[in-house]
């Protein structure tokens, strides 16, 4: 229970970024943090959390296996100059993923605007 109480604030950002399945067991003075987040962002911010608890992760006592939930998607606002393609290498996603998923929005693939907010696909 020391380690769920040192680790608190980890725990409670990951339940109120909707983290699914959380499961927060300790054992054997570890403190397994299992789950799907979100997004690659959330799971980002709970890597920096800990980071935060614990830098450079010294004290070993946590073991955090945080995927990102299949379909999950990230958000990305589109900026000067850029273009499906070059949003697809940058986030290693084909464009043509990222034209599907946001064709509610987008009526000509090589037309886009800056400040258009696109769900970037995840895998």
């Amino acid at each position: 229970m020391a380690l769920q109480n040192k680790y608190q604030e980890l725990i409670n950002a990951a339940q109120s970024a909707g983290v699914d399945n959380l499961q927060v067991r300790e054992q054997n003075n570890v403190l397994y943090i299992d789950g799907n987040a979100p997004s690659e962002k959330v799971k980002n911010e709970l890597w920096d959390i800990y980071n935060k608890l614990d830098p450079d992760y010294r004290s070993a006592d946590v073991v955090m296996d945080i995927k990102v939930a299949e379909g999950a998607t990230e958000e990305y606002e589109v900026v000067a100059g850029d273009s499906l393609s070059k949003i697809g290498q940058k986030y290693g996603v084909d464009w043509k993923k990222i034209y599907e998923a946001n064709k509610d929005q987008i009526k000509n693939p090589d037309l886009i605007h800056p400040g258009w907010k696109l769900k970037i696909p995840r895998s």
